[in-house]
């Protein structure tokens, strides 16, 4: 990839609810997930107190967006229909809007027809794990709907994706792919789009500390970077702990993701998130 092939966004600033985001101070998206198989949060968020109670907590520890999800992408996730997912996704959308009228919400999936009655139901945002791969129709839509867009790397599928994960050259691979969708969304009108490498989809630890360290690079594209590496098996795996006590080692990695220029950090925790924000900011003072 050469200097003449970087397509030009923007990295400081993105538009939610028809206001501008600065991207100059890193912010948080708070995880909220509705669905009962996610690899940590699954299950926890089943009734209308626990949701609004975990969204006022996402909210009041400072989280700038709220990413809902309603199908889980763990690995060998069981696929479920659109009309479960959206069955699952529509009621609490409008519950969080109602609620929290001033804080954008991101609708976390890969199907473009629940992406179009996500925005129709007041959703700020697409965050699609797959790039397109998943939906041909996914890139359009979000193009026709004008709502910023997340878009990912991932090799494969959740269901087979963490099967013998294989790439010559894991960061020029995924540069390439994340190239040639931003070139795609330019030239179909989205401006607004933010970058994730896609740390465990479809890679080993090895692929995603690779990543990681390279994560700078990603700049070229100029576009916000997002990571989510919240208590994912890259923490796990390393430091032989579950999910659940996985917090201590996800706030390592957010430091060093931080510092190697991350705009926007994907967590279960904004409060240790938001710390580590300020610390790195401190540091770079």
């Amino acid at each position: 990839m050469t200097a003449e092939d970087t397509v030009f966004f923007s990295r400081n600033f993105i538009r939610l609810k028809g206001k501008l985001f600065s991207l100059e101070t890193p912010f948080v998206m708070g995880i909220l997930n509705i669905t009962p198989d996610s690899f940590y949060d699954g299950g926890k968020y089943s009734s209308e107190d626990q949701v609004l109670t975990q969204a006022n907590k996402l909210v009041s520890e400072g989280a700038s967006i709220i990413d809902l999800g309603a199908v889980s992408t763990r690995p060998r996730a069981k696929e479920i229909s659109v009309s479960e997912e959206l069955n699952r996704l529509l009621p609490t959308l409008k519950l969080l809007n109602d609620s929290f009228p001033e804080t954008p919400i991101s609708v976390d999936t890969f199907r473009s027809e629940v992406a179009k009655e996500a925005v129709a139901c007041g959703a700020a945002m697409i965050n699609d794990i797959s790039g397109g791969t998943m939906d041909p129709f996914m890139l359009d839509t979000v193009a026709e709907l004008g709502v910023p867009y997340v878009l990912s790397h991932i090799q494969r599928t959740p269901g087979d994706m963490q099967q013998d994960p294989h790439y010559d050259d894991i960061v020029a691979e995924v540069m390439d792919f994340l190239l040639l969708r931003l070139k795609k969304l330019q030239s179909i009108g989205l401006a607004d789009v933010i970058i994730d490498p896609g740390f465990g989809f479809g890679k080993t630890v090895e692929h995603n500390y690779t990543l990681l360290r390279k994560l700078s690079l990603l700049r070229m594209l100029d576009c916000p970077i997002m990571v989510g590496l919240s208590r994912k098996s890259m923490v796990n795996k390393v430091i032989g702990v579950g999910p659940d006590d996985a917090l201590n080692g996800t706030t390592v990695l957010h430091t060093i993701a931080l510092l190697h220029h991350a705009s926007i950090l994907r967590v279960h925790d904004v409060r240790e998130a938001m710390e580590t924000i300020r610390l790195v900011q401190k540091f770079h003072s």
